[in-house]
């Protein structure tokens, strides 16, 4: 049986003001993929972890990632996945894209490169539309691409990748429940102009702060004015983890995709560990469990180990 086994990254989606179109791979936490090629047209997914997903194939972000390209090729073969999950679903790191965009960059390998990254980044859309109820690639791309990523247009697709500034990335997840379907639920439906041009100059001051290596413009383009004020609301300890933060040195940062993870950047290794121990230390004073991660961009993305 024809098989791979692959290391897929947790994923930073938005990038604060880039709200479903800038992502960033990162190195932890990651999850674990085998995928096996069989000759009968079956999928079977098989979860190694204690989180109680789905295994039958509709019903799991993976499976019907397997059944869309299945469908779309019209494969006589099937395909045997076995998941080590360790991005924790609901955290905010990219749970879901880790297993849609494994799915689809593994079946790729044992199908011998039928597809091109923007047809694996198509058919991982449908994994995190199971999961979420959105067709949203600003996870799915860096992991696919590496590094960050500006997802253009997601009909057609549309992915940019971008320069990967020598920053380092601290992460939080405290252990709280923010799921991404309840977090889209609650944003407006409708902003300002006003609002609107600010977010826009936020998220042209960032790509092209990331693009010239210029982390004093990344710091002030940090900024969102439109998802963040709604979405922090959800996230206990947000205000005091990012106004401390930056008063100890973080260009910036603010909520990892839905949350409840917050993300910061810093130009020093030292500066990101100081945040780390700060993050934890707020979250061990509000009784409320914490993992907390130190990482450099990722500008590989999902990695094959065997």
């Amino acid at each position: 049986m024809k098989k791979v086994k692959l290391k897929i990254p947790a994923t930073v989606a938005n990038l604060v003001c880039g709200f479903d179109i800038l992502g960033m791979a990162i190195h932890e936490p990651y999850d674990e993929m085998e995928i096996g090629l069989l000759e009968t047209p079956e999928v079977i997914i098989k979860h190694k972890d204690q989180f109680g997903l789905p295994e039958e194939p509709s019903k799991n972000v993976a499976g019907i990632v397997l059944l869309k390209i299945q469908e779309h090729f019209n494969l006589q073969t099937g395909f045997e996945v076995i998941i080590h999950k360790h991005i924790k679903p609901g955290s905010g790191l990219g749970s879901s894209a880790a297993s849609a965009a494994g799915a689809a960059l593994g079946a790729n390998i044992v199908l011998e490169n039928i597809m091109s990254k923007d047809e694996m980044v198509h058919f991982a859309m449908f994994g995190e539309e199971l999961a979420s109820g959105v067709r949203h690639a600003d996870n799915i791309a860096p992991c696919i691409y590496g590094g960050i990523t500006l997802v253009k247009s997601t009909s057609p697709i549309d992915i940019i990748p971008l320069n990967s500034p020598d920053l380092f990335v601290t992460a939080v997840h405290p252990q709280v429940e923010v799921k991404t379907s309840d977090s889209r639920q609650i944003l407006k439906k409708n902003i300002t102009l006003k609002s609107a041009v600010e977010q826009w100059g936020n998220i042209a001051g960032l790509v092209a702060g990331i693009q010239k290596n210029d982390f004093a413009l990344i710091g002030r383009s940090l900024n969102d004015v439109i998802i963040e004020p709604v979405r922090s609301i959800l996230i206990p300890g947000f205000d005091d983890v990012k106004r401390k933060s930056l008063e100890m040195g973080a260009l910036g940062g603010g909520i990892s995709g839905s949350g409840p993870s917050i993300f910061m950047l810093a130009e020093q290794k030292e500066t990101a560990e100081k945040i780390a121990a700060l993050m934890k230390s707020i979250y061990d004073e509000m009784k409320i469990e914490s993992f907390v991660y130190v990482s450099k961009i990722n500008p590989v993305g999902i990695e094959i180990i065997e």
